[in-house]
């Protein structure tokens, strides 16, 4: 045994048992209380064996207790077919502190009785908060280990984006490249995957078939692909989105034109999407105003309305997908239920209360942006305040400070995991996904793929 692991091994002794390639928990108090070191080991060990054995058993305890990572497909199969309605799905992006973040998320999820909601993460977070799918799913599964939650986890692939300069230079690699990303999130859970091929749009076409030619056929290429490579028994829950989040509104043309399109390529048999992103005024992060504030945003729900029912009514999907809500007014949230919205995006907000929290160390935040101002300098743009600008750049500091945030004292990590509890538990009441566990149950087909430890140990 590789002397890294030998202590990761030791100290579990009575608490797990290894039975070949599968794991069984003997003790699940025990290995909720030692479950804190093993996750920093799994994150941070610098031996890549040992981070790949505690990534393992990580996840495998977590199956076993009952907490297995599952695709929502089902829920929202019930949906398009108008068999279950009245909530909007929030899925959680985070991107800092993630084990603690998502323990106040089933915090509050247990004591809503939650069982719709989704943790996710973009292509472009995993960058700049230097997170890469294995690692995410193993922090969530800690998370729901330590706080005993057991039920469907619903791991997301939000915002696998194709970057429209690269593909249009080299379709092949860029179209391998995030192939080869969708590989890796499946292999670590990640049953739900949301395509965005609407970089591709071209406004400049004639025709909104043109317009969304190249957004269709790759998001159908991608669709097929995922059904090739998805785990027996598991049908992953696929979006596709038809217009890129801060721009002009998306419309019911554009939503239909794209979704026939795509079902003209899609080859017959392979089972589609099941929702679709759409613009109807918000932008990622909000409109930040010089005084660092963000401004109000006025949030088209009439469309969103509008699209939601074309979406169910005429495609059998959920409904549509709204971007960029986090940082809303309090007041807005009720309505996306009213309106129909399948699910709801949200992130900017809880890492504001992480950055703004009265227990966040000042000269921690105080290096924090005198490093944003030295190494992203060249994006502060002519007019910009220095509010505007760290505000817009602060998200980019998880991945160098990730160790430093880990390692803030637990009385503060534990002030700050109540405040962000607070803030889901108020969201999952204005979004009515309180008291969804049954509904949950009824429609979600879970099924145990145990994770292999040579391929943990290869993304380790």
């Amino acid at each position: 045994m590789n002397s890294g692991m030998e202590p990761i091994y030791s100290s579990l002794q009575g608490i797990v048992e290894r039975r070949g390639e599968r794991l069984a928990v003997l003790d699940r108090t025990g290995l909720a209380d030692r479950i804190d070191g093993l996750v920093r080991e799994a994150i941070f060990n610098r031996d890549k064996v040992s981070r790949g054995h505690a990534r393992w058993i990580i996840k495998n305890s977590a199956i076993s207790i009952g907490a297995v990572p599952s695709s929502i497909h089902g829920l929202y199969d019930a949906m398009g077919r108008g068999e279950v309605e009245g909530f909007t799905v929030p899925a959680i992006n985070i991107r800092g502190i993630t084990y603690d973040v998502a323990r106040a998320v089933f915090r509050a999820a247990t004591k809503g009785r939650v069982g719709a909601f989704i943790f996710e993460i973009a292509r472009s977070e995993m960058g700049y908060t230097d997170q890469t799918p294995s690692e995410y799913t193993t922090a969530i599964l800690a998370a729901a280990i330590k706080e005993g939650f057991t039920g469907p986890v619903f791991i997301q692939g939000d915002h696998y984006q194709i970057k429209r300069t690269p593909f249009l230079e080299d379709r092949e690699r860029e179209m391998e490249a995030i192939k080869g990303l969708i590989r890796d999130s499946i292999a670590s859970c990640f049953y739900n995957i949301d395509i965005d091929a609407s970089t591709l749009v071209d406004i400049d076409r004639d025709g909104l078939i043109e317009q969304q030619r190249k957004n269709f056929e790759v998001t159908a290429h991608l669709t097929e692909f995922i059904r090739r490579i998805e785990p027996e028994g598991i049908t992953v829950s696929v979006g596709g989105e038809i217009g890129e989040i801060g721009g002009r509104n998306s419309t019911p043309e554009e939503l239909r034109a794209f979704m026939d399109g795509y079902l003209s390529c899609l080859k017959d048999g392979t089972e589609g999407l099941i929702k679709v992103s759409v613009q109807t005024g918000t932008t990622h992060g909000g409109v930040v105003l010089p005084d660092g504030s963000v401004a109000k945003v006025e949030l088209d729900f009439e469309t969103l309305e509008s699209l939601s029912s074309i979406a169910r009514k005429e495609y059998g999907l959920a409904g549509v997908v709204q971007h960029g809500a986090s940082t809303l007014p309090d007041e807005a949230f009720h309505l996306f239920p009213e309106k129909g919205a399948a699910e709801l995006h949200l992130a900017t907000a809880f890492q504001n209360i992480i950055y703004d929290h009265p227990a966040f160390p000042g000269d921690l935040r105080e290096e924090i942006y005198a490093y944003l101002k030295e190494r992203f300098q060249g994006e502060w743009k002519e007019g910009e305040t220095e509010e505007q600008f760290i505000y817009k750049t602060r998200k980019k500091a998880f991945g160098p400070f990730k160790r430093r945030l880990w390692d803030l004292s637990q009385t503060i990590r534990d002030d700050i995991g109540r405040d962000l509890e607070s803030r889901f538990f108020f969201l999952f009441e204005r979004l009515r996904v309180f008291d969804t566990v049954k509904v949950v149950e009824e429609t979600v087909r879970t099924v145990e793929c145990h994770s292999d430890l040579k391929r943990e140990v290869e993304m380790a």
